[in-house]
C-alpha cells in the first residue's frame, strides 16, 4: 500500500522541479511574475521560480532589431514618392520593465512616429532634395524616435532612408531628361572632336604644302645652279652661251625619253625622239637665241640718243 502512494508522490516530486526550473537565453530577458504581480527580471542561464505562485510573463530580445517602414508622401513640387526608411533599435537592459509594461506593440509605436517625421519632413523639399538630403530625413526621424522611446525602455541605433521610388511616370520623365543631358554632352564632345580633327587635318596639310614647296624651290635652285655650272664647263671648251643652254635642253629632252622608258607601266607619250629632229631641236633654239639677241641689241641702239640730239637737248630754253 505505502508503495502505491511513494510513485505518485515522486512523480509529483519531479514535475515541481521540472515546473521551477526554466532557461534563459543569451541576450534575452525573462519577466517573472507573482500572483500577477511583476517580480523581477532573469538574466541568461539556468533559472528557478515558484510552482503554481510565479510565471514567466514575457520574453524580450536584447538584441539590435530592425523594423521596415514604408511610406508614402508628396514632395514640395507635388510629386508622390514611397520611402522605405530602416529603423534599428533595442530594448535598454537597465529598462526591460518599462519596454515590458508600457508598450504592448512597439512596432506601432515606431511605426506611427516615422510616419509622423517623413511626412512633415517631405513635403518641405523638392524631389531632387529627397535624394540629396535622404540623410537629413534619417537623422531628423532618429532624433525623434530617440526622444519618444527612450522613456519606453528602446534606444533607436540608427535610422536609414533605404528606398526612394517615385510615381512611374515621374521616373520616366527624370530618365528621358538625364538622357537628354547626356546625348547634348556626348554631341558636344563629338563636335569639339570632329573640329580638333578638322584643324588638325589643315595644319597637316599646310605643313605639307610647305615643305612640297620648300623642295620645289629647292630642286628648281639646285638645276638652276646645275645648268649654270655646265654653261661654265662649256664656255672653257669654247662654245658660247647659246649654244650651251641649246646642248642641254638636248641632253635633258633625251634624259627625259630615257626615264620614260624605264618605267614599266608608263602610257604611250609620242616625242620626236630621232636624230633629226634632235639636231632640228638645237638649231631651231640656237637661232631663237641669236635672233633674241639681235633683237635686243637693235633696241638698245634705238633707246640711245644721238650726239647732236643729246646737244639740243642739254641747250637752255632761253637760247
Amino acid at each position: 500500500m505505502g508503495s502505491y502512494l511513494l510513485i505518485p508522490l515522486i512523480v509529483f516530486v519531479v514535475f515541481v522541479i521540472f515546473s521551477a526550473a526554466f532557461v534563459v537565453k543569451q541576450q534575452t530577458a525573462a519577466i517573472i511574475e507573482t500572483f500577477g504581480k511583476f517580480s523581477s527580471i532573469r538574466q541568461s542561464g539556468l533559472q528557478f521560480k515558484i510552482p503554481f505562485m510565479q510565471r514567466i510573463a514575457g520574453r524580450l530580445s536584447l538584441k539590435i532589431q530592425q523594423l521596415d517602414v514604408i511610406i508614402e508622401t508628396k514632395t514640395l513640387d507635388d510629386v508622390f514618392v514611397r520611402l522605405k526608411v530602416s529603423v534599428q533599435y533595442k530594448v535598454i537592459k537597465d529598462k526591460v520593465y518599462d519596454a515590458f509594461y508600457k508598450l504592448d506593440y512597439p512596432h506601432d509605436q515606431i511605426t506611427s512616429y516615422v510616419f509622423d517625421v517623413v511626412r512633415a519632413e517631405v513635403p518641405k523639399m523638392k524631389l531632387d532634395d529627397v535624394f540629396v538630403k535622404k540623410d537629413d530625413i534619417a537623422l531628423a526621424v532618429k532624433a525623434e524616435l530617440n526622444d519618444a522611446m527612450l522613456d519606453y525602455g528602446f534606444d533607436i541605433i540608427k535610422t536609414l532612408v533605404t528606398d526612394i521610388d517615385p510615381d512611374a511616370q515621374v521616373k520616366q520623365a527624370m530618365n528621358r531628361i538625364n538622357a537628354s543631358e547626356r546625348e547634348k554632352i556626348a554631341a558636344q564632345f563629338e563636335g569639339d572632336a570632329a573640329r580638333i580633327l578638322i584643324v588638325e587635318k589643315a595644319k597637316a596639310e599646310a605643313e605639307s604644302k610647305r615643305l612640297q614647296g620648300q623642295g620645289i624651290a629647292d630642286q628648281r635652285r639646285e638645276i638652276a645652279r646645275g645648268l649654270e655650272e655646265s654653261v661654265e664647263v662649256l664656255n672653257k671648251v669654247g662654245i658660247n652661251s647659246q649654244e650651251a643652254s641649246a646642248l642641254i635642253v638636248v641632253t635633258q629632252h633625251y634624259d627625259t625619253l630615257q626615264s620614260i622608258g624605264e618605267e614599266t607601266n608608263t602610257n604611250l607619250i609620242l616625242l620626236p625622239n630621232s636624230p633629226q629632229a634632235g639636231s632640228d631641236m638645237l638649231n631651231n633654239m640656237v637661232a631663237s637665241f641669236t635672233a633674241s639677241n639681235m633683237i635686243g641689241e637693235s633696241m638698245k641702239k634705238t633707246n640711245t640718243p644721238k650726239k647732236g640730239d643729246q646737244k639740243k637737248l642739254d641747250k637752255p630754253k632761253d637760247e
